[in-house]
């Protein structure tokens, strides 16, 4: 992304707060262990604090950071968590004073050059920035999730922003700026009902421009399809998602 800020959450903050999946507790643990120290972390594009709060659990201080007024007042709050309006390339934190730089499924909305740039002047000699992503999920069932496939790349397909393409292909194309960290693999696995994964498909950025294009809500197309196939609607189904980490290191003083 190379323009100014555009806001594709906003709109959609309640439900995103309420339906996106949070983080394995493993993954938390291994960040804390490959910083230098503990004492602050920043959580970029932090959303509604998905990623924040898991980072307070091992970090003195967490400073969570989003461009999207309207996301952060979706936030939950935490006492080891400080959120601020600031975009991810002017985050205003003071010079070498991170251990730690996150991006959680946010990334690609980025002017990555930029954003590279003021990460090398916050973090600390041996800082650490970790960016992750995670694609469509795997449904349990075959109908469902075929039905969740369509939905996502034929309904909504046509209203994902261009920079969702970084997603899609797994990063593979993403190089970060200082030394390749090894990255173990983690994923989020969830048994949601039939609500929670429509209230999830509802959070998605193209469904929000979807209903912003043509006036009316995909999610309409999708529950009687997904409820037909779902069975007990109170009933569980198991949703995975793998999780693609990259991690680097500043270099020493």
């Amino acid at each position: 992304m190379s323009g100014g800020f555009t806001d594709h959450f906003g709109s959609v903050a309640g439900a995103y707060a309420h339906y996106r999946p949070t983080y394995p507790a493993p993954l938390f643990a291994w960040l804390a262990g490959v910083a230098p120290a503990r004492q602050r972390a920043w959580d970029c594009a932090t959303g509604t604090g998905q990623a924040a709060i898991g980072l307070a659990a091992h970090f003195d201080a967490v400073v969570a950071t989003d461009a999207s007024a309207g996301q952060l007042a979706a936030a939950s709050p935490h006492p080891g968590v400080h959120y601020q309006l600031a975009s991810a390339e002017s985050s205003s934190l003071e010079a070498a004073s991170l251990d730690l730089a996150t991006v959680a499924q946010a990334l690609h909305w980025f002017d990555r050059p930029r954003f590279f740039a003021e990460v090398e002047r916050v973090l600390r000699p041996g800082g650490v920035l970790a960016v992750w992503s995670y694609g469509i999920p795997e449904l349990e069932g075959e109908g469902p999730d075929a039905l969740l496939q369509h939905f996502y790349a034929e309904i909504v397909g046509p209203y994902w922003p261009p920079e969702k393409a970084l997603v899609e292909n797994g990063y593979r194309d993403l190089v970060l700026p200082f030394e390749s960290l090894p990255t173990p693999s983690f994923a989020m696995d969830v048994g949601w009902s039939l609500e929670q994964v429509l209230g999830y498909c509802s959070s998605w950025s193209a469904s929000a421009r979807y209903r912003a294009a043509l006036g009316s809500d995909p999610i309409d197309q999708l529950r009687p399809a997904l409820a037909a196939a779902w069975g007990e609607a109170q009933k569980p189904r198991r949703l995975h998602w793998p999780l693609t980490i990259k991690a680097s290191r500043l270099g020493s003083a």
